[in-house]
Formats: C-alpha cells, structure tokens, sequence
C-alpha cells in the first residue's frame, strides 16, 4: 500500500461506498417503522399489505439495477452516483411526508431505484480505482458501509420511537403520528453528504479509457499509485480491449463465452438473498416477538444484530484479500446451514428468550463475513472490462428479485411452515449453494482485473 496515494484512495473509495451506507439505512429504516406506519395506515391487519409495504422498495431496486448497467456505459459511473444520491435524499423526505398511504408506497418506490443504482455502481466504481493488492479489503468497505448504515437505522428507530405501554400500540401515540416519519427524514441527512462529495471523486478511469478519453484517465491513474502505475493500467485496459472490444450492451452477455460466468454470477447474487439472513432485519419484529420479546426488548436486540453486523464485517475487510474469497464463500453457506438448522430446531422445541438472540446473531455474524460483503466483490470482479457495467446490471437486478422472493414470501411461509420450517427451508438452501459453490466458484484475489479477464473469458 505505500505506494499509493492512500488518502486519495480511501476517499473516492469511501465516498462511493457512501451508495452502501444510504441503501443499509433505507432498507432497514422499514423494520423498525414497520408496527407504527401500519397502524396510522390501518394495515395492520392486512398481511398482503403489509408484504407490499415492505417490499415495494424491492420493485423499484429493480429499476435502478436493470438501467444502472446501461446508463453507466454511456455516461459514466460518476453522474449515476450523483443520480442515485439524488433520488435517496427526495425519496427520504417524501416517504415520511405522505399520509396517503398510495403516496408512502410511491416514495419507497422512488427510493428503491436509488438502492437499485446504488448497488450496482458502488462496487463496479470501487473495483474499478482500487489498486489489485487492496481491491478485496476495498470493495468490501462498501459492505461496510452497508451495515454500518442498517446500524444507524436500528439505533434511530430505537431512539426515536417512545416506549410502548403493554406493547399496545394506539392510533394517537407520537409513534403512529409522527415516530415512523422522523425514522425515514433522519435518512436525509447522509443523502445530502453523499451528494456533495459525490461532487468531487473523479470518473473511473478504466472507463474514461475505453471511451478514449485516455489522457484523462491517465492523470487519474497516476494520482493513485504514480506514472508507472498509471501507464500499466492504461496498458492492461488497452491490451484486453483489443481482445474484447469497446463496451457491449446487454446482448453481449449471452454470447457463448459470457454464459457460464454470467450464469456464475446470477447463482451467486441471488444466493447472497435467498441463504435467508436478510429477512432476519426486514421482520425483526416478528422473529423477536416470535421468540417472546416484547416491543422495547425487542429495538435493543435489533441494535445488539446491528453490532454483530459492523462486528464481522470489520473481520471480513481483514480476510478477504488474505483468506480469499472462495474459501469465505464456502465457509458462510455450510456455517449458515449449521445455524439454520439449530435454530429451527429451538422454534420447534419453543425455546425462547437469550438463545435465540445468540442464534440470530451468530446467522448474522457468519454472513457477515461471508456471504454478505463477498458476494459484492466477485460480482464487481468476475465480469470482463467490456461487459462489466451490463453484467453488474443484469446480476443486480438478479439479487433483487431473489430479494424481492424472499420479502414478499416470509409472511406466507411463516405462516404455511411455520417459523422452524421456515429456517429449515432456507438451511436447505445453504447446502445446495455450498454445493454448487464448491464446484464452480473460483478464486480471484490477486489477480488485476484484465488478468482474471483472460483466465475467465478463456476457460468458457
């Protein structure tokens, strides 16, 4: 690391990471609005509103990631970050603003394309400036900034919502008038920090070089690791760009040698949803209530996943360019099976109370340092320069609507297999992706991007 420019890194890094901490905050923001905006709407009763409530933000991630690939191929990286700070920052004073309950779905809408676009560019941006040597630890400091943003939400909605007398909740309470709303506004205040540095990160190079604006690009190169690090880099992207060509769209991906690793890539975005731990922040209240917590037990316990969150993945930031992605892949779907399995086995035996607490937060930990941040790295490394942005945009678009399943399905699966059945289902899942992962996934730390290019491309 010493030599490059480390400030200067770290800060064009950090700030496009910011996409992470706003897509954390507005994704989990919900869950803990989730027992107040129901009442004041008069949902509370409605399960099929409720699901749409809480996933109609995941329609919207739809958008955003299905554009994110294309828009960014013909006008960069850096105007879709501002786009996407843009679209947090209203969506985040509107959702609270309505009292038509049309109009809070239409803001959370709104508000999923910005996580849509977020997710997408972040990693691709980062993965692209990042030095080879750091590009793991790099990348992941978007995850980082992710749960570090569903931590900030725990900790608002816990702040702000008052105490429950005898868990009732009632109509004219500060929570149901105006708690859940403050919960979203908070979210302004990182989307308009997010906008202004936005501001002032370069475009990414490997980008400006394939349009030919190389000079450019070549001062950007050498303000991170120097003039000899810059003409590498040039040399490297122009090398592969004669093998691959100039950017594709979308139709490229399906050419016979994209397939397999596209087909790699979609497994393993839909996997990162569909191993189940997402909905452990999404339904928070009903896990713990399940478990017998009441209401203001149960923010704490919240806060306590919150923790464990930024915890492990702290450690994953660490392990990531040393251990190697697939052996931490590996390692998140067995141990994620494992823990699935204990803790359908306690809803089963009806256990409740601090064992419960301990399941969920080691199912957290463990995707935390696994499944959680190293799905974002391969996703923003597997892909060749040319079809990097599409491919990005096409497996996003893939997680979400794996995210968008298991949302909406939780509620009816709950209720059909019951909690135990419902962790068993996704313990079930795990195995087969631990499976699939073993066989097919390949290592890439160490590698600069056009080098995993030319190994990859060539094997399909």
């Amino acid at each position: 690391m010493n030599s490059y420019n480390k400030f200067f890194v770290f800060f064009i890094c950090l700030v496009s990471a910011m996409g992470g901490l706003l897509f954390g905050y507005d994704w989990v923001v919900i869950g803990g609005a989730k027992p107040f905006y129901e009442v004041f709407f008069g949902i509370s009763e409605d399960t099929t509103q409720q699901a749409l409530a809480m996933s109609v933000a995941i329609l919207g991630c739809l958008i955003g990631a299905t554009t994110a690939g294309t828009m960014a191929d013909r006008f960069g990286r850096k105007p879709l970050l501002l786009i996407s700070a843009t679209i947090f920052l209203i969506s985040a004073y509107a959702t609270g603003a309505f009292s038509v309950y049309g109009g809070f779905l239409a803001a959370r809408f709104i508000g999923g394309i910005a996580i849509g676009l977020a997710s997408a560019l972040s990693p691709m941006y980062i993965a692209e400036v990042a030095p080879t040597k750091i590009r793991g630890k790099l990348v992941t400091l978007n995850q980082m900034t992710i749960v570090l943003g569903i931590l900030a939400a725990q900790i608002v909605n816990m702040l702000i919502a008052e105490p429950v007398p005898d868990n009732v909740i009632v109509f004219d309470s500060w929570n149901v008038q105006w708690g859940w709303r403050w919960m979203f506004w908070s979210g302004a205040f990182p989307a308009a920090a997010f906008l202004i540095l936005a501001c002032f990160i370069p475009e990414s190079p490997r980008w400006l070089t394939r349009v030919g604006r190389v000079a450019k690009a070549e001062s950007i190169f050498d303000k991170i690791g120097g003039k000899a690090y810059a003409e590498e880099n040039i040399a490297q992207v122009r090398s592969v760009e004669k093998t691959e060509g100039k950017n594709e769209g979308l139709s490229a991906l399906f050419k016979h040698r994209y397939v397999n690793i596209l087909v790699l890539g979609i497994i393993i975005a839909v996997f990162q949803q569909w191993c189940g731990t997402n909905v452990i922040f999404n339904y928070a209240q009903e896990i713990f209530q399940g478990a017998g917590f009441p209401i203001d037990g149960m923010f704490l316990n919240i806060v306590i996943t919150g923790v464990a969150n930024v915890v492990f993945t702290i450690v994953a930031i660490f392990t990531v360019d040393r251990w190697g992605r697939r052996k931490l892949m590996l390692f998140g779907a067995i141990g994620l099976a494992i823990i699935y399995l204990i803790l359908g086995i306690c809803y089963y035996m009806e256990v409740n109370g601090i064992l419960m607490v301990v399941c969920v937060v080691a199912a957290i930990a463990c995707y935390a340092m696994s499944l959680g941040p190293i799905t974002w790295v391969l996703l923003a490394e597997l892909f060749p320069n040319n079809i990097r942005a599409a491919a990005m945009g096409v497996c996003t678009f893939a997680l979400w609507v794996g995210c968008f399943t298991l949302t909406y399905s939780f509620p009816m699966l709950n209720a059909g297999l019951g909690s135990y059945g419902t962790f068993w289902l996704y313990a079930g899942i795990c195995l087969a992706g631990f499976i699939y992962l073993q066989r097919r996934l390949p290592e890439t730390k160490g590698k600069s991007l056009e080098e995993l290019e030319k190994e990859l491309v060539n094997e399909d």
